[in-house]
């Protein structure tokens, strides 16, 4: 069984992983497509910038006392360095309100509060998805820590119903993957990913 601690612990090797992929996503392949059908590698790439930026002021004032950037007008540096740069920051960040704490508080989040071990959970599977969505539209591996992989596993149903999945939502349909798939396929296709997409 996993606990409270371990999606705070888990986080930070995920999120340097994401960095050291960031940092090698060439301007050129800015407008590649991606499994998220509505963003190419340029748009995914400012997304994950700005929403991990957002989790790392989060985690660190989690009463909302200060202003927090806004994660979708967020832009992205060019240079794939300075771009991995933030994402190496942010996880520093994280990993500093970890140690302080924030996993047994609340989190106040854009309109609601939620427990600090949820968001951080939450944070966890979705750069654990969006890690493997700009590697694979980028030609790199993706090979995040198994127990990272089992963490969202286990949390992800909890959080995505029925409701929030079709053509008009934000996750697509459950995409099918044999019981005993590689765990990180197993993540992938409950969040709506085919496991061996191909540009």
């Amino acid at each position: 069984m996993t606990t409270s601690t371990d999606a705070g612990r888990l986080i930070e090797p995920v999120l340097n992983d994401l960095a050291d992929v960031v940092a090698k996503v060439r301007p050129e392949q800015f407008t590649d497509p991606t499994p998220c059908t509505d963003f190419d590698v340029a748009a995914l790439r400012a997304h994950v910038l700005g929403w991990v930026t957002y989790f790392g002021a989060a985690f660190n004032d989690p009463e909302g006392s200060t202003d927090r950037p806004d994660p979708k007008s967020a832009t992205a540096p060019d240079d794939p360095q300075a771009a991995a740069d933030v994402v190496r920051s942010a996880a520093a960040r994280i990993a500093t309100a970890v140690d302080n704490g924030v996993a047994e508080r609340s989190v106040l989040m854009i309109q609601a509060s939620m427990p600090g071990e949820s968001m951080l959970r939450m944070a966890l599977w979705e750069y654990l998805t969006h890690g493997n969505d700009l590697a694979s539209a980028t030609g790199q591996p993706w090979n995040p820590p198994v127990a990272a992989v089992e963490n969202a596993l286990e949390f992800a149903p909890n959080m995505l119903t029925d409701e929030y999945r079709g053509p008009d939502k934000d996750f697509g349909v459950i995409v099918p993957v044999p019981d005993d798939a590689p765990a990180l396929d197993r993540l992938l296709g409950f969040s709506g990913r085919d496991p061996h997409w191909k540009p």
